[in-house]
């Protein structure tokens, strides 16, 4: 168990934890997709899509920070569990849309100019990965709903919404920005990512809860 589901763990309840265990799951098994075809391609996830500490942080920190800011301040709970759920949520979308797109995206655009490119392009999109992503997003919303984390309305459409606008956003930045920064590793722009989708997703859920 890494700190990380420790430091969850002890702020969020069994629905909370469990939604987490499964965006785990899920995004170590869309990694593995085609995974040989990817790495003879050199666009396999580094560690064979094991995940090190500073991914984990990078994936993980704005739901801990939802968790923690919850705990401390029960009045806004309603809408941080709203946006707990949306960065899972949008990190998983990620996650599918980068690695489904890779192994069966058939013809791939840069985001910002519609320029085809090589599949695992960074800032660049397909079709497959697209649909795949909402996919990924639908996966985790609709759990955190199940288990009664988030209620259906508003938080559904909130953080399937605040997924697709997040992962459309890290697009726009590793097309852009990403290559040109040294400080917008990997890490950072996943960070930056979930902090996108949980507070679209919060804006979005506030008016209505």
């Amino acid at each position: 168990m890494t700190r990380t589901q420790i430091l969850l763990g002890s702020f969020v309840d069994w629905g909370g934890y469990t939604t987490c265990v499964l965006y785990l799951i899920c995004g170590s098994l869309v990694t593995k997709v085609k995974k040989r075809e990817k790495e003879e391609a050199g666009i396999a996830e580094g560690r064979g899509g094991a995940r090190g500490p500073e991914n984990v942080w990078g994936s993980a920190a704005t739901a801990a920070l939802c968790a923690i800011a919850g705990s401390a301040w029960p009045q806004w709970q309603p809408a941080l569990s709203v946006g707990f759920v949306a960065s899972l949520a949008t990190k998983l979308s990620d996650t599918t849309a980068s690695e489904i797109g890779k192994a069966y995206g058939k013809t791939t655009y840069l985001v910002t100019t519609l320029r085809q490119v090589p599949r695992g392009t960074e800032g660049a999109v397909s079709l497959e990965g697209t649909l795949a992503g909402v996919v990924g997003s639908l996966v985790i919303t609709a759990y955190a709903c199940t288990v009664g984390l988030v209620p259906i309305w508003p938080a559904a459409p909130a953080s399937i919404i605040a997924a697709f606008v997040a992962t459309t956003f890290e697009s726009f930045l590793g097309a852009t920005v990403q290559g040109s920064i040294p400080i917008l590793t990997n890490e950072v722009i996943n960070f930056i990512n979930t902090l996108v989708g949980a507070a679209v997703g919060m804006a979005i859920a506030i008016p209505f809860l």
